[in-house]
């Protein structure tokens, strides 16, 4: 085993702080040995720190702060974060109102200039300049979605749950549950902002709820999950045009379950041969094998989470760990993946962390 492999990693966790015991975005460090998460503590004090990000050099770490209000202004917040590099901890450097109410999604573009944030009950996204020291500048842009869907309890707007940026990074995709579309920009990095595209939404069947959007590696696909539908969508990716080509839905759930359950993250194994979905009822880990030549998926299995309501999951950059987040049960389960068939394995590492909803590993 080599030198880089032995060694640790930073593995953030973002939680929410309303009505549990959290403190804000806690820090631990990944034995990639076993699979082991170490706790070091509290990595920086938030509010409702529910989704993170860090830029291309991991020296800023941001956070949206998921609440409807905000410094006293109405909307949600970023707070952007430096990262000691030596020790992991996070220094506050200032916040921002998103001009949006709960904040749930956060990306940086690769050039770390400019920080995306989705705002799922303000229904819009919008876009903050980031400075020479990694703080955030007033929002550049702010683009209102507009619309319903066909579900009048959930979907009565728009909520812009996820902002991704394309490989290229020339275009970013927001996946709207309320509309049932994901909504296509060009990105203006001179302006800092999402200017309309040409083709301006990729249609999503009525009453799925697009949520979380992966690029596979080799840029040529992205792969959809809908909490409200629990399905899989490939979609085939245009780099020169910024378009998206639906070829296949495929169930995020065993067909004969008949329980109460939402879809809520989707990864692409660092390899790309594997497709993975978390299910927030069923409480599993979907399991698709990604054909090479097509993008088309094959259904390979599901690992239940052994806790409750897998909101969020993450793998480490060289495809060995998942690791689940049970927001319910208030842990962070280890799975070693089989890098051959794409099965889950538990380590019988158990992290116990309050109310978990996003994990990073750098």
């Amino acid at each position: 085993m080599t030198k880089d492999q032995c060694a640790e990693r930073f593995v953030y966790v973002g939680t929410y702080t309303h009505g549990s015991a959290s403190k804000g975005i806690y820090i631990y460090r990944l034995d990639r040995t076993s699979g082991a998460l170490m706790p070091v503590g509290v990595a920086g004090a938030a509010v409702n720190p529910s989704f993170l990000a860090v830029d291309p050099q991991r020296r800023y770490l941001y956070a949206v702060n998921e609440t409807m209000t905000f410094a006293g202004q109405a909307g949600g917040g970023l707070s952007a974060f430096a990262i000691d590099p030596q020790t992991g901890a996070l220094t506050s450097l200032n916040s921002r109102c998103t001009h949006g109410g709960a904040p749930c999604h956060v990306s940086v573009d690769q050039t770390g200039r400019f920080v995306y944030v989705a705002n799922y009950m303000g229904g819009n996204v919008a876009v903050f300049p980031v400075r020479e020291d990694g703080g955030l500048e007033p929002a550049s842009d702010v683009v209102q979605h507009s619309g319903s869907g066909v579900d009048p309890r959930r979907q009565e707007g728009p909520h812009a749950h996820s902002i991704n940026l394309d490989p290229t990074n020339r275009y970013a995709f927001v996946a709207d549950l309320g509309i049932d579309k994901v909504m296509t920009y060009q990105l203006d990095l001179d302006h800092g902002k999402l200017l309309p595209h040409i083709v301006p939404w990729t249609a999503v069947a009525a009453g799925a709820g697009p949520r979380h959007l992966a690029f596979h590696p080799n840029g040529k696909y992205a792969y959809l999950i809908t909490e409200m539908g629990s399905t899989m969508m490939v979609l085939a990716y245009d780099a020169a045009s910024g378009t998206l080509t639906p070829l296949q839905t495929v169930p995020a759930l065993p067909d004969d379950f008949d329980g109460s359950s939402t879809a809520a993250d989707i990864h692409v194994a660092p390899s790309g041969k594997f497709l993975y979905g978390s299910n927030r009822g069923h409480d599993s880990i979907v399991i698709y094998a990604i054909d090479g030549a097509t993008g088309l998926l094959t259904y390979v299995g599901h690992t239940p989470t052994q806790g409750k309501t897998p909101r969020n999951f993450a793998m480490d950059p060289t495809g060995t760990y998942l690791f689940a987040a049970n927001q319910d049960s208030d842990t962070i389960v280890a799975f070693r993946v089989d890098v051959e068939t794409g099965h889950l394995m538990p380590t019988g590492h158990v992290t116990q962390v309050p109310k978990p909803v996003c994990v990073l590993v750098l």
